[in-house]
């Protein structure tokens, strides 16, 4: 029960935050530079693939030991921020690297974004887990 706990409320968090920032911030950074290269619409199967798995990750390797060994919100913090960063950083760096139109700031707004919103996530995760069981 609390595993399931901790998978949705981390899952709707993240989603939530994640989807006002897409919109907000992302969105038209990307648009400014890679214009018509980015779709109108997103393809929701990899989309949907991706947030299922990697809330999954972030469960398997950082919230669920946490709740079982009661380790403190500044650990789960460390902890994901350190997951955030590396899965934000493959992505960002990789295209960097590879896509003449990659601009630095969306590698930097990315990845920084990408490291608060996993350890956001996390914390705030394993404090309603714990606060509602």
């Amino acid at each position: 029960m609390s595993l399931a706990l901790l998978y949705v409320a981390t899952a709707l968090i993240f989603l939530i935050a994640d989807g006002a920032m897409l919109s907000g911030v992302m969105r038209p950074l990307f648009e400014q530079h890679l214009g018509s290269e980015l779709r109108e619409n997103i393809r929701m199967a990899p989309a949907i693939i991706f947030y299922m798995a990697y809330v999954g990750i972030l469960i398997w390797f950082v919230s669920w030991p946490a709740l079982q060994n009661n380790t403190s919100l500044v650990t789960v913090a460390f902890n994901a921020a350190l997951l955030g960063f590396f899965a934000y950083g493959t992505y960002e760096f990789t295209s960097f690297a590879v896509m003449s139109r990659w601009h630095w700031t969306m590698v930097a707004t990315d990845l920084a974004w990408g490291t608060v919103l996993t350890a956001g996530s996390a914390v705030l995760g394993v404090t309603t887990t714990r606060a509602l069981t």
